[in-house]
């Protein structure tokens, strides 16, 4: 029997994809008896609802697209599980994965190198629907032209290759091809921040409309908070492969509960001049290493808020309203 905490709601809304105890490491050599990994993901529990855009934010190497990949199995977990729609798709073998697999895509960060250069656009956005049975000349042409309808990208250009096109462009032809097999998940890998600021609002326009009209659920990575603010409906915090905070996105930009949180929120530039002279605690020191993390809360040696018990124990999750927060000491 299907446990309905995996399958069912939880707040009223419909689970698309859980994560529980998920963990990615990479091996980087050390000996048998003290062998060396970059602990990337560490013990993430994640919930993403069906139809909302949920971002992942944090500093880079913070290893956000790692999870993000891991999510979808483009990368293997260490250990933990992943469930879609309540089946554990960690635990499928890659034959039966496959079915699964159209249902989840992902845009990559950068569209310069994202699509292969000895493709044309035809053979580029054709290729997952070949890879699922359409044989159809003229079916493929005609949704292949439908796609670049959809992306504003114009049919007359069909034939044409990568390097004829800009930044802005490739971008959209890299959501043509990730919306192609009618998915119900989007990994959106910092999608917009190759791009020049003033083609980035066109790019994150056209993912909202698409988003809208496929029904399309996003898990939109990005180090912008302010693009994030635009976009997403809740926002999770990570730090060094651990998850500080999670919440809806009014309310975590309007009262951070984790310390960390508030720092990224002050890094923000202001375009106000007026505002700019505000004097706003900035975060110092550098981030530890992923290969040898801190014990207990991995925030706590950059923390000014740190305490004995932060250096000693894992913060446990506390339930604030609909946020969750990982801190020994959350923020007022």
């Amino acid at each position: 029997m299907e446990n309905k905490t995996e399958t069912g709601t939880e707040t009223g809304k419909k689970i698309l994809l859980k994560a529980e105890h998920l963990v990615k490491e990479f091996p980087i050599g050390g000996s048998r008896k003290a062998p060396l990994a970059v602990h990337a993901v560490s013990d993430v529990d994640l919930t993403i609802y069906e139809g909302e855009t949920l971002a992942l934010v944090g500093e880079s190497g913070c290893g956000k697209s790692t999870l993000g990949r891991t999510l979808i199995r483009l990368l293997e977990p260490t250990s933990g599980r992943v469930l879609f729609e309540g089946e554990e798709i960690t635990a499928m073998s890659p034959a039966e994965f496959a079915d699964k697999r159209r249902q989840m895509q992902i845009i990559f960060q950068d569209p310069y190198a994202s699509l292969n250069p000895r493709m044309s656009v035809k053979q580029i956005i054709s290729e997952p629907l070949t890879t699922y049975g359409m044989k159809d000349k003229k079916e493929l042409e005609d949704r292949v032209k439908a796609l670049m309808k959809e992306v504003g990208i114009p049919e007359e250009f069909y034939n044409r290759y990568p390097h004829q096109f800009s930044g802005g462009q490739r971008q959209r032809i890299g959501i043509a091809r990730a919306i192609a097999l009618n998915p119900k998940l989007i990994i959106c890998d910092e999608p917009v921040s190759a791009l020049d600021v003033s083609i980035q609002s066109q790019v994150l326009n056209l993912l909202k409309d698409i988003q809208e009209e496929y029904r399309l659920t996003y898990l939109f990575i990005s180090h912008d908070l302010s693009v994030v603010k635009f976009i997403a409906d809740r926002v999770c915090v990570m730090f060094l492969g651990s998850i500080c905070e999670i919440g809806p996105t009014d309310e975590l930009y309007d009262q951070p509960l984790h310390p960390y949180t508030r720092f990224l929120l002050n890094a923000i530039p202001k375009a106000d001049p007026r505002l700019r002279t505000e004097e706003k605690t900035l975060l110092s020191g550098e981030i530890p290493s992923p290969v040898d993390p801190p014990s207990g809360c991995r925030f706590h040696t950059r923390c000014p808020y740190a305490q004995d018990i932060c250096s000693q124990e894992r913060p446990a999750c506390r339930q604030v309203g609909e946020r969750q927060v990982f801190c020994h000491f959350p923020l007022a």
